[in-house]
């Protein structure tokens, strides 16, 4: 075998000495490997603040704090704070390669601060990604943030979803417009007709932080108003921010505020825009380029720089309360922003909440009303149809239709359209008194009775019979079901006036706006549309069905939506009627007929104070299966004043209905306690239950316990 063929093996040893040369040289050109992406095994560390604290998004009590990760330095420029990020978490002690930690699955968070040294003693995991160099979470958005789980019981990560939109990378490249320069400050128009507002505004245009609870007159002015305060707020260089019920009611506000200041002085936040739009909007807002917002429930995060006012439409509308946890009230979250950034407060409606009238009474808010002249010139006639006139007139029981109301439907038609307002049906029966219809309850707690069965009636709250029940008001031993059936009604309207057009408001459809022409618009309880220039007249009917709702609010929300509706039509000067089918010397109907909703706030405020009712104490709801729920509360550290309600069983939900928040999965039978505590202890009542919640979490109960703290149906 010669020479040649023996160095055939395709080594290295056999190549020539040439050839040799070439691949050293090739090998010490050639460049040291990157690190890997995502887990960065080998990679530098930033020189600087090497540590980044995050908050990840992980919704669980039990792990509701910052962790801390290693910053490497090819992110060092981006990993700021207040930008998203990906990290993995997870990873045990025993996954740690050349001192530092890996493994676990990737999730998103957001960097809370950079820092030189970590407080954890062990190998930290790197920063897996930077998913992008936009600070979107500030530290006033974190503090809020922060404010609101605590004031929920909630976690951190979970209030950081409501507040912050899912990210739109084509957003985020596009850049805002430049800040328009701030208007003149408004005149005061139509706030002339209230005692002090023109000194509100000129308060808010000279830079201070009035706090206002504004009783607004019946009529389509509110928007105007509203638009007003917030130009005013502008001309001083500060912020504003608007938060309304629904998407018409900000389509309303926006176009006040656009015929008034322009395109481009604010901006709309609502769900109709789309995820993209709406997001762009948001960074808008962020980074300065506009100072006004707009918008439904969740734009009561938007961080506005400056802020200077906060105000609320209609605060006791079901809307402002957020159904994903902790299920946060829009203006509870106001207020916390009005004290943490020391700006102005308006909180307006036609009616008033029973928060309303607490803020006035405690000195915090001023009211702001206008004169009792002022309130009957701009609010239309009431008048009421109670079981005398229905006694007198049995055709018209029969027909579920008195004849007081048949005469102000034609004779509103002579003038315009009729507003007819349906209660809907399917409210939990509850007891009354049969002969003055007031809601029973319970003599131990004051809660709501109830006949389930045939046997003796039981306490919605505490669960226990009242056998011997009689009525504090007449005296009264009998007791009556509160029942809803008012959709027959409507039905005989359309076929009684057959060549009267007639239109539907409601869950399906809901109209805008209808037009002056005569017409039956027949609506549900907040979904009425705005009639050009006002109804000629409106019927409230079955008032019964409101008032005996299962709920606390009975009559608050029945006024509240009589007024509502009362306020689209025209003022008795110009012959507006309004008919209310109640008994007349209910506190709701006669606070109607006067329109004198904060009269009535006051007079209810009075009363929860007497019996430690909320909003003068602070509850909680805890539900669950009897064993959680049983569980929870022998585990739960209440404060001392606490007073534990229940349990009791909880309405459960029917196969082929919506679930309700706070109800049980179809099938399923929960109970549901309340927990109640006196001014001054709500904030050791919300640090107990979340306690006591991160701690079954970590055990890891696999019985959902659901805490809500301030329920609106608390029965």
């Amino acid at each position: 075998m010669s020479s040649e063929n023996g160095s055939g093996g395709g080594g290295a040893e056999g190549a020539p000495p040439e050839q040799l040369a070439l691949i050293r040289e090739s090998v010490r050109g050639a460049k040291v490997p990157r690190a890997k992406p995502r887990t960065w095994r080998g990679a530098a560390l930033a020189g600087e603040l090497p540590v980044a604290r995050v908050l990840v998004d992980k919704g669980v009590l039990h792990l509701d704090r910052y962790f801390d990760y290693a910053v490497p330095e090819e992110l060092d420029a981006e990993a700021q704070p207040g930008v998203r990020v990906r990290v993995r978490f997870g990873a045990g002690r025993g996954r740690v390669r050349e001192g530092r930690r890996e493994g676990g699955g990737l999730i998103g968070g957001f960097i809370v601060e950079r820092r030189a040294e970590s407080d954890y003693p062990g190998p930290l995991a790197a920063l897996a990604q930077v998913v992008s160099p936009e600070p979107v979470l500030s530290d006033e958005l974190l503090g809020l943030v922060r404010a609101v789980a605590d004031r929920y019981a909630g976690s951190l990560a979970d209030v950081l979803q409501l507040a912050v939109p899912p990210r739109s990378a084509r957003a985020e490249r596009r850049p805002s417009p430049a800040p328009l320069p701030p208007p003149p400050a408004p005149e005061p128009a139509s706030w002339a007709r209230y005692g002090h507002g023109g000194a509100f505004l000129e308060s808010l245009a000279a830079g201070a932080a009035p706090r206002a609870v504004w009783s607004a007159l019946p009529g389509p002015l509110w928007s105007d108003e509203l638009a007003r305060a917030v130009a005013a707020t502008l001309a001083s260089g500060r912020g504003a921010l608007v938060v309304v019920p629904d998407g018409r009611a900000a389509a309303r506000v926006d176009a006040a505020l656009t015929a008034l200041l322009g395109e481009g002085q604010h901006v709309l936040l609502t769900a109709d825009a789309g995820p993209e739009k709406r997001y762009a909007q948001w960074l808008a807002v962020r980074r300065g380029s506009v100072r006004a917002v707009v918008g439904t429930r969740a734009a009561m995060f938007a961080p506005v720089r400056d802020l200077g006012l906060v105000a609320i439409w209609d605060d006791g509308d079901g809307s402002h309360s957020e159904q994903h946890a902790p299920q946060p009230h829009a203006r509870d979250v106001l207020l916390l922003r009005a004290t943490l950034d020391k700006c102005a407060f308006l909180l307006g409606s036609w009616s008033c909440t029973v928060e309303a009238a607490q803020l006035v009474e405690s000195g915090w808010a001023r009211p702001l009303a206008a004169g009792r002249e002022q309130v009957r010139g701009a609010a239309p006639l009431v008048r009421t149809v109670g079981d005398e006139d229905l006694a007198r007139d049995e055709a018209a029981r029969a027909a579920r239709l008195p004849t007081l109301a048949w005469q102000a439907v034609r004779e509103g038609l002579r003038h315009g359209p009729v507003l007819v307002q349906v209660p809907r049906r399917g409210y939990v029966p509850r007891m009354a008194c049969a002969q003055c219809r007031a809601p029973a309850r319970c003599r131990h707690c004051a809660g709501p009775l109830e006949a389930r069965d045939a046997g003796a009636p039981r306490c919605g709250w505490c669960g226990r019979e009242e056998g011997a029940w009689h009525c504090p008001e007449c005296g009264s031993f009998r007791l009556r079901a509160q029942i809803v059936g008012a959709r027959r009604t409507a039905e005989e309207l359309g076929r009684a006036f057959p060549a009267v057009p007639v239109r539907t408001s409601g869950r399906e459809h809901v109209l805008d706006t209808v037009p002056d022409t005569p017409a039956l618009v027949v609506s549900t309880p907040g979904a009425e549309p705005v009639a050009e220039s006002g109804y000629a007249a409106a019927l409230l009917l079955d008032g019964w069905a409101m008032l005996g709702r299962p709920d606390l609010r009975a009559g608050e929300e029945a006024l509240r939506r009589w007024i509502a509706a009362g306020a689209l039509v025209r003022p008795q000067g110009e012959r507006g009627t309004v008919v209310v089918v109640a008994e007349p010397t209910l506190r709701p109907v006669q606070a109607l007929v006067r329109w004198d909703p904060v009269g009535h706030a006051v007079r209810e405020l009075a009363e929860r104070a007497e019996l430690g009712f909320p909003p003068v104490s602070r509850m909680a709801a805890v539900s669950g299966s009897a064993e959680a729920v049983a569980e929870f509360l022998g585990t739960v550290e209440l404060p001392a004043d606490a007073e534990v309600l229940g349990p009791v069983p909880v309405p459960p939900t029917l196969p082929g209905r919506p679930r309700r928040p706070g109800a049980p999965p179809p099938g399923e039978h929960w109970e549901r306690a309340l927990v109640r505590v006196p001014p001054g202890s709500g904030a050791a009542l919300a640090a107990a239950l979340r306690t006591a919640q991160a701690a079954r979490m970590a055990r890891g109960s696999e019985e959902p316990v659901r805490v809500r703290i301030d329920p609106p149906d608390i029965g």
